[in-house]
């Protein structure tokens, strides 16, 4: 490998540890690529901003939020913030409650490039995080993986 292995190609911003960690255990245990966690809201922006403005830091190709799920709090982020990530090249991915087609389809609307669940029961959640991890290797440049 040329370390991208190691690089955090996935970045993951969420208001509750627990969860992000989670996540963040279950996709290096599905064999996704190396995840960070950047915070809450306003901590994970801030990041993103550093990674943007800042020579040589390493900047997300995916971006997963998972913000409060009793609110429209992942709504409102992905249409405060889903231009400025495009124009960055970041993929927007959200984790949300579970939802019909018209649910899905607001979130798609706002300017989410993938929508996956939150899921209660383990197997589920792993079918969830094998989906991010497909949705980002579907969604790479060949030759940025040396094709």
């Amino acid at each position: 490998m040329l370390g991208l292995d190691i690089l955090p190609v996935i970045h993951v911003i969420d208001d509750d540890l627990h969860s992000a960690r989670f996540l963040l255990d279950m996709l290096a245990k599905c064999g996704g690529p190396a995840a960070t966690h950047l915070g809450a809201e306003y901590e994970g922006l801030m990041a993103l901003r550093r990674s943007f403005e800042l020579p040589g830091e390493i900047r997300p190709e995916l971006l997963v939020v998972d913000l409060k799920s009793h609110s429209r709090a992942v709504l409102d982020f992905v249409e405060r913030r889903g231009q400025w990530l495009r124009e960055n090249g970041v993929q927007l991915a959200v984790m949300v409650p579970p939802t019909d087609h018209r649910g899905r389809e607001e979130y798609y609307e706002a300017g989410v490039d993938a929508v996956f669940f939150r899921q209660p029961e383990l197997e589920a959640y792993k079918r969830e995080v094998a989906g991010i991890i497909g949705f980002w290797a579907q969604t790479q440049r060949l030759d940025a993986v040396g094709m």
